[in-house]
């Protein structure tokens, strides 16, 4: 099951960067606003579930950078920054502009993800109570920023639009794709990390799940 998940985020990273969406948001913001949801709501949420409490699961070694409330905010700063009009357009208008960018949703999507979901069994206390404030307060500033791209009456974006288009039309059909693909990956995650704790108020006798509520050994999973 890690394997596939692990898999499955690397496959969406693919399709993401080297298919047609980095050339269409030279034109469009719904385009561009596909690509940053496939990295932060579907590749990073699947990379980190993948590796989380294995091996390869930063927050094992090292679990003290990896607070869940800081890296929400931090990824709030992130993405908020990189929708203003100055460095939205940096990014559409030159390749190092939209690999900065990209490098920064995924980094950030990652931190938010494994602070909320990653470490032993043991540090998943007060780390799983955070994570769920962590992914809900994701969840509503991306919802928020959606919602504000999607509902003023004149475009941010000069580049926006397209044969089909107006540039409003695709700001607002970019901030559609963002309050409810990113809004609901992270209120998902929240709600999983909710099953969580309630699995875990049992007691010891309760089967060993993962973050996501997800019995390994039962599915044969268990430490890659």
């Amino acid at each position: 099951m890690r394997r596939v998940l692990q898999a499955l985020g690397l496959l969406t990273l693919a399709a993401v960067w080297f298919g047609p969406l980095p050339r269409l948001a030279s034109e469009s913001f719904s385009a561009h606003m596909m690509m940053h949801m496939g990295v932060v709501a579907v590749a990073a949420p699947l990379l980190v579930l993948g590796v989380a409490g294995g091996r390869l699961d930063p927050v094992r070694r090292v679990p003290a950078p990896f607070a869940p409330i800081p890296a929400s905010i931090v990824e709030l700063v992130v993405v908020w920054g990189w929708h203003t009009p100055a460095l939205h357009h940096a990014a559409r208008h030159g390749p190092i502009g939209l690999v900065v960018e990209q490098a920064t949703f995924l980094l950030s999507g990652l931190f938010v993800w494994l602070s909320a979901f990653g470490g032993d069994a043991g540090q998943r206390g007060e780390r799983t109570a955070a994570g769920v404030v962590a992914m809900l307060l994701t969840s509503m500033h991306m919802t928020l920023l959606g919602a504000l791209l999607a509902l003023p009456p004149r475009a941010l974006y000069e580049h926006a639009g397209g044969s089909s288009l107006t540039p409003l039309q695709d700001q607002h059909l970019g901030g559609a794709i963002m309050l409810s693909v990113g809004g609901l990956a992270y209120l998902l995650g929240g709600l999983g990390l909710v099953v969580a704790l309630l699995k875990r108020s049992r007691g010891p006798d309760a089967p060993e799940t993962s973050a996501m509520g997800v019995d390994w050994k039962a599915r044969g999973g268990g430490q890659p």
